[in-house]
């Protein structure tokens, strides 16, 4: 059978946006190829028909870069792709977020949207495009997902707002933007900004709900065109409201009293006993817990942690919907990092260092569309002994990868420029206590570990958890979210940003979506709450510390003619390699013609320097330098006048009287002062002159001093040439 495609298409950006079915993967539950200019994305949904017995929904998404797509072939041993990059992780998650909370409630079917990347141009990011494809695929297909998303990404240029924009847009954007959402409400935003305002933020998410609305409808037109597949029936375990009503006339006074307790592991301790005394009073005749009686509990537990916060607008830990934790802060607690910063925000703590390394320690990325090199980057571990569990530790897991590239993007924005600090920046954060928002507390202790190692940033940066819990009409948003609050509650909303504007933003959702109202009163709430975290950083310190770690390299760069690259280098690299083993400094040159100098110690790297600029120098008529004999010759001296560049050093240019044997005048290895007389004009060869700041002795015309003996032309200037004119000369 032939494939019969359905394709529909719109204009984006000045390229056609596409989406098409029915032509690959006809297996599958549903396929989508989506498409904007050359990028190509295939996206597969396909679920299980039976539900599993887990007690959540059991959604795997996965994305892959094909490397045929930028016409590549994968390097290694092995030579195909490997393991996912933590680009194509963070795209799972980009696809998975908006998704997730919109499959119907109790929803229980294994679940998997596949993403390859198929075709790949410069222009367009396949991650934003597969999105809509994942919602379309889902929606042509027998899946019972109910609703119709699209994702777009956003920036900011010369103040105008720009749809899907290409990579050479975003490089000149404001913001890097991604939203998500239905015809009606947002379900997802995350990126970042270059400090922009709250309301800026909020008219780019509106700019971005438009074209959503325009995705929408071109979903719809290609479910219309595709082959009808009824949705396959949900089995949904449902809620026994007796046994409800029986677990609370157990439990409930106690329940209520448990969720008030503010030490976390208390509470949990708490909650965990009035668990196992609800599973021994309701059994079955074996003995057994009876079915659906721990879900009766949880769902008991929720209930009573949201109507404390919606009724009473307390918190579990006492605080009132907008007051932050209280944060201590210990700077250096690290003697030999290079900066560190141990942040403690209520039960949240971060141990942020930051080491500086050298050009040799910058992060090679590879991606479809091109490598490059990066001189900051942050990793944050989550141990399990955080949360007082016993966990394996076998690499990070999606989580520690989104959470470490959201507080990195928080804090790119603030960090010198590479002329300003010529130094490949690396912060770790370690989570030692988590009870919420160990992201925000990561930005935090980033931060102050910078400033602790002496980095120049533009303004501190902090950030802040934000949460909600909504019931019909009524609202509640919290400011710096609990553990538990992020678990029962409706939003997951990250913002972080220095007194200037905000940097990046993360929210997740566990309902339909976040109104425009919302998330105005969530970013003004979140606003404050960032302001007094930041005053309680200037507490500890208030700007980066006037000197690096003593254990930091020592780096300085200079810049220097791109043409006088190979020179410096040498062939085979014979000139570089000298001067770094007679300084022992470590020299690093870019396609740019910067060149950093690294070393231990300020010496070593001031030597190297001093080489690289002496080689550097154009030579100068009528300049004196100070030099060194490297050779000898019957007619003269090759004096190394600077780093790497030798003149003739005449044997009539010794003395005011003639000098029979160079070595009667100079010795080999001996330092010298000559003064630069000439530089022919064709070869570029340098002579130099000894007698000439040599005083005149007495009885000598000074006149006749200066009077070149050989004459001016062709000698001084070739080995060769200089050594036959002597014998000839001999000869007469």
């Amino acid at each position: 059978m032939q494939p019969n495609p359905m394709r529909v298409s719109m204009e984006i950006n000045g390229a056609e946006f596409s989406l098409e079915t029915g032509r690959m993967a006809r297996q599958a539950n549903g396929a989508v190829v989506v498409r904007q200019g050359d990028t190509m994305a295939l996206v597969c949904a396909v679920a299980e028909k039976k539900r599993s017995d887990r007690d959540f929904l059991p959604l795997f998404v996965e994305y892959r870069n094909k490397t045929y797509a930028a016409g590549k072939i994968p390097g290694g041993f092995f030579k195909r792709e490997g393991r996912p990059s933590e680009r194509e992780t963070l795209s799972c998650r980009l696809i998975d977020r908006p998704l997730r909370p919109l499959f119907p409630e109790g929803y229980r079917n294994e679940t998997q949207i596949v993403a390859f990347i198929i075709s790949a141009d410069t222009d367009f990011d396949a991650d934003v495009l597969a999105i809509t494809a994942a919602s379309a695929a889902l929606n042509i297909s027998d899946v019972p997902f109910p609703e119709i998303i699209s994702g777009v990404r956003v920036a900011e240029v010369e103040g105008q707002f720009i749809c899907n924009p290409s990579f050479a847009q975003r490089e000149q954007s404001s913001m890097d933007l991604v939203v998500a959402g239905t015809d009606e409400i947002v379900v997802m935003i995350e990126g970042e900004c270059r400090e922009v305002s709250e309301e800026r933020l909020l008219d780019a998410i509106d700019f971005a709900h438009g074209w959503i609305r325009k995705l929408n409808a071109m979903q719809r037109d290609l479910k219309s065109r595709a082959p009808a597949k009824p949705k396959f029936a949900v089995e949904i375990a449902t809620q026994d409201k007796a046994l409800l009503a029986e677990v609370e006339a157990l439990v409930g006074a106690d329940l209520r009293a448990a969720v008030r307790i503010a030490s976390k592991q208390e509470r949990q301790d708490a909650v965990e006993a009035l668990t196992a005394k609800v599973k021994a009073h309701f059994v079955d005749a074996t003995g057994a817990a009876k079915p659906g009686v721990e879900e009766a509990f949880a769902k008991l537990e929720k209930q009573t942690m949201r109507a404390m916060i919606l009724d009473e607008k307390r918190r579990a830990d006492g605080r009132d919907l907008t007051t932050v934790r209280p944060i201590t802060i210990d700077l250096g607690v690290l003697p030999r990092a290079h900066g560190s910063a141990l942040f403690t925000r209520g039960e949240t703590q971060s141990l942020g260092t930051t080491t500086l390394g050298t050009k040799m320690d910058e992060q090679k990325i590879e991606s479809l569309e091109t490598e490059f090199y990066n001189k900051y980057y942050l990793h944050y571990n989550f141990p399990p002994f955080s949360v007082g569990e016993v966990g394996r530790y076998s690499g990070q897991g999606r989580r520690e990868v989104g959470h470490g590239k959201l507080a990195e993007r928080a804090i790119k924005p603030v960090l010198p420029t590479i002329e300003e600090f010529p130094y490949t920046i690396r912060i770790v954060s370690d989570i030692l206590e988590s009870n919420g928002s160990s992201s925000m507390a990561t930005v935090c202790s980033g931060i102050l570990a910078l400033m602790d190692a002496g980095v120049p940033i533009k303004r501190p940066v902090a950030g802040v958890a934000m949460g909600l819990v909504k019931e019909g009409d009524r609202v509640a948003v919290l400011t710096d979210i609990l553990g538990v609050e992020d678990h029962l509650g409706d939003m997951d909303f990250k913002v972080t940003g220095s007194r200037d504007g905000i940097t990046a933003f993360q929210l997740d959702t566990k309902i339909g979506g976040i109104s425009r109202a919302i998330l105005t009163e969530a970013l003004e709430n979140a606003r404050r709450a960032r302001l007094h975290i930041l005053d309680k950083m200037a507490e500890a310190l208030s700007a980066p510390r006037a000197e690096l770690s003593p254990y930091a390299p020592k780096i300085i760069s200079i810049q220097i003619p791109v043409q006088k690259i190979g020179e410096l280098i040498g062939p085979g690299g014979k000139v570089i390699k000298k001067i770094q083993e007679t300084t022992g400094a470590t020299i690093e040159v870019d396609d740019n013609g910067i060149v950093y100098v690294s070393s231990a110690d300020q010496a070593s790297g001031q030597a190297a320097m001093d080489i690289i600029k002496g080689m550097m120098t154009e030579p100068e008529i009528g300049a004196v330098y100070h030099g060194k004999v490297k050779s000898i010759t019957d007619f003269g001296a090759f004096v190394e006048y600077l780093p790497g560049k030798e003149g003739l050093l005449h044997i009539s240019e010794l003395e005011h009287f003639r000098v029979g044997n160079v070595e009667d005048v100079l010795q080999m290895g001996e330092e010298v002062d000559v003064k630069l007389v000439e530089v022919d004009g064709r070869t570029g060869k340098v002579r130099l002159s000894r007698k000439a700041l040599l005083p005149v002795p007495a009885g000598v015309d000074p006149e006749a001093a200066r009077v070149d003996r050989g004459g001016r032309g062709g000698r001084g200037f070739d080995r060769g040439g200089d050594r036959g004119g002597d014998r000839e000369r001999r000869r007469r």
